[in-house]
């Protein structure tokens, strides 16, 4: 038996934060590719908050209302009531999160009742394709791209904060000198999560899995060198990873800028179609 919801009480409504796992992953199954970034956490980690970094939130019952609230609030199901409770908690915490992100639908009305009391956001995209890929590649692979050893950390480094500055438009290296953002790509490159291709010793290309799921990988951080671009390597290497996934029996998916019209007819080449909308509100 699934332990009891720890209640609060907001207003007069009720919020509980979940403590059954079961029931989160009917929701999180319902649309795997969606939630994969919460879906990873629960699937590594169950629904402890102390093991999560977050909390799971419902204001009625899993199966109607569900929302992630960590360090980034994701908004995962309910209605404009439930998204307002969501919201009112969240004002209550000691600091505001860094990021929301998930389903357009869900986080820009969030992000309304929020930014009255938040001010306003450093960045707000409100359409970001959501795209997944479920078979091989229809375009080459690039066989030079390969996962990054440990010993070679700063280079993969010097890519990865290139980047974070053009597509968060922040250093990562601000606050502690980069210590953190240093531990952050040290444990993805530990994990087999870094992939790279390198010329001479340095990275022309790279790219992430991020959130990983029982059934979906998520791709993160793709980024060609200045002085190598219009030479295919984006869409090449993408279909790399994008292939390991699939190969590993997982969908691979990415979320990406509607603006960015380069990314998204590379990532059309390689055979990914869109399956959702995306909305991301940078804070941090």
């Amino acid at each position: 038996m699934s332990a009891p919801p720890i209640l609060r009480l907001a207003d007069e409504r009720r919020v509980s934060v979940v403590r059954d796992a079961a029931a989160v992953w009917r929701v999180l199954s319902d649309n795997p590719i969606e939630s994969c970034m919460v879906a990873a956490r629960v699937a590594d980690h169950g629904v402890d908050p102390n093991a999560i970094g977050g909390e799971l939130w419902t204001r009625r019952g899993v199966d109607e209302s569900l929302c992630f609230a960590g360090a980034n609030l994701i908004p995962l199901r309910g209605d404009v009531i439930d998204l307002n409770t969501f919201a009112d908690e969240a004002m209550r915490a000691s600091r505001r999160c860094s990021s929301l992100v998930g389903r357009a639908g869900l986080v820009l009305p969030m992000w309304e009742r929020l930014e009255s009391a938040w001010g306003p956001a450093r960045d707000v995209r409100d359409d970001q394709p959501l795209m997944a890929l479920n078979s091989h590649p229809s375009c080459e692979i690039d066989p030079g791209v390969r996962q990054v050893r440990p010993e070679e950390l700063d280079a993969y480094l010097e890519a990865a904060v290139d980047m974070f500055i053009g597509e968060v438009g922040v250093d990562p290296r601000l606050g502690d000198g980069g210590r953190g953002y240093r531990r952050r790509v040290a444990s993805l490159i530990a994990a087999g999560r870094a992939w790279a291709r390198f010329e001479n010793g340095e990275v022309i290309f790279k790219a992430e899995v991020g959130s990983q799921s029982p059934s979906v990988a998520q791709i993160q951080g793709v980024w060609v060198h200045p002085e190598c671009r219009g030479r295919g390597l984006g869409t090449a290497g993408t279909a790399t990873l994008a292939a390991v996934i699939v190969g590993s029996g997982r969908v691979a998916s990415l979320y990406v800028n509607d603006f960015n019209s380069v990314a998204r007819a590379a990532y059309a080449r390689v055979g990914f179609t869109e399956v959702g909308t995306f909305a991301t509100v940078l804070l941090d």
